[in-house]
C-alpha cells in the first residue's frame, strides 16, 4: 500500500514538473517575442523596415516595385489625401477610431452601416502595423491577425509619432499589383517623384486603396473615377485643420 501511494505520488510531481516547464517555456516565448518585437518597432521609428511579409508574397508572384523616400520627399498632397479618404481622425485619436467602429456594427437593414468618407473602423495606424509587422488576407487570418494588429497598433502609437505612422504608411502600403509606396506609384502612373504629385494626382492614388489590385489608378477604374473627386471635396474641407496641417508639412 505505501508502494502505491509513492507510485501516485510519483506521477503527481511529474505531472507538475511537465506543467511547470511548459509554463516556462511559453513564458520564455511570450518574452522573446515582446522583447524582439519592441526591439524592432523602436529600430522603425528611424530606419524604415527591409521588407513586409506582404511585399514578400507579392513579390514572388508579381514582382516589386518599391523606393523608400523620406519625409521630405513626399508631398503634402499625398499626406492630406491620405488622411481625408482613409483616417480623418487621424490626428486625434490613440490609434483606435472608437466612433467609426461602434458605427460600423450597428444595424441596418440587417447590414453594417456604411461609413463616411474619412472615418475609418481601420484607422492608418492600425493598417500600417498590420502592413510592416502582419499579414494580409482575410477569413480565419483576419481574426487571428486582430490581437497582434492592436499590440502593434499601441505600440506604434506609444513609441512612433503621427509624422512617422504616416511616412511609414505612405511608404509600405500596396498601391497597385506589386507597388508598394508613394513614390513607386508616383513613378508608375505619373512618371515624376512623389515630392511633384498634384492634389489630383494623389487623390487619384489614394482611391485604389483598399483594394489597390482591382481597383487600378492606370488604366483608371471606375471606382477610381468615382472616388478621387469625393477625396478632393474632403481634402479641402480638412486642410486647414491646425492638427491635420501639423502631420502633412
Amino acid at each position: 500500500m505505501v508502494s502505491g501511494a509513492k507510485s501516485k505520488s510519483t506521477r503527481k510531481k511529474g505531472g507538475t514538473s511537465v506543467y511547470k516547464k511548459v509554463m516556462r517555456i511559453i513564458f520564455r516565448t511570450l518574452l522573446f517575442m515582446f522583447i524582439s518585437s519592441l526591439i524592432y518597432v523602436i529600430i522603425c521609428r528611424w530606419v524604415m523596415p527591409p521588407i513586409t511579409l506582404t511585399q514578400i508574397t507579392n513579390g514572388v508572384s508579381y514582382g516589386l516595385k518599391r523606393d523608400y523616400v523620406s519625409k521630405d520627399d513626399i508631398s503634402p498632397n499625398a499626406r492630406l489625401a491620405a488622411i481625408a479618404s482613409e483616417d480623418q481622425r487621424f490626428p486625434d485619436h490613440w490609434g483606435f477610431d472608437m466612433e467609426a467602429i461602434a458605427k460600423s456594427m450597428q444595424p441596418k437593414k440587417g447590414k453594417k452601416k456604411k461609413l463616411p468618407l474619412g472615418a475609418a473602423a481601420s484607422t492608418i495606424s492600425q493598417q500600417t502595423a498590420k502592413n510592416v509587422f502582419l499579414w494580409q488576407g482575410g477569413g480565419i487570418w483576419k481574426y487571428i491577425r486582430k490581437v497582434p494588429e492592436a499590440y502593434f497598433t499601441l505600440l506604434i502609437e506609444l513609441i512612433w509619432n503621427k509624422q512617422r505612422i504616416m511616412d511609414v504608411y505612405l511608404n509600405t502600403i500596396e498601391m497597385g499589383t506589386g507597388v508598394f509606396g508613394i513614390e513607386a506609384a508616383a513613378q508608375t502612373y505619373f512618371e515624376k517623384p512623389a515630392k511633384q504629385l498634384t492634389r489630383q494626382e494623389a487623390a487619384m492614388i489614394i482611391a485604389c486603396l483598399p483594394n489597390p489590385k482591382k481597383f487600378t489608378v492606370i488604366p483608371q477604374s471606375v471606382r477610381v473615377a468615382w472616388r478621387y473627386p469625393q477625396i478632393l471635396r474632403e481634402m479641402h474641407n480638412i486642410e486647414e485643420d491646425e492638427d491635420v496641417q501639423k502631420i502633412i508639412h
